[in-house]
């Protein structure tokens, strides 16, 4: 039986089709403290998500109250 070896490499479209499709989401947290006095905090939470994605979700979730979501 021989094997075959095949490259699967994703091009840029089929890699920005999926993120959009299935949707990321970065949490980032900072906090800048000298002697134990904070200085600075940061709260970030960044989503990148087609709009139909984040729908889905966000109504999954209780986020959206009165979005309207296409059957």
């Amino acid at each position: 039986m021989a094997v075959e070896k095949t490259n699967s490499s994703s091009s840029l479209a089929e890699v920005i089709d999926r993120i959009l499709d299935k949707g990321i989401v970065i949490d980032a947290w900072v906090r800048v403290s000298l002697v134990g006095i904070e200085l600075l905090a940061i709260e970030a939470r960044i989503v990148i998500a087609s709009v139909e994605t984040y729908l889905k979700y966000a109504e999954a979730l209780g986020l959206t109250q009165s979005a309207a979501v296409p059957a």
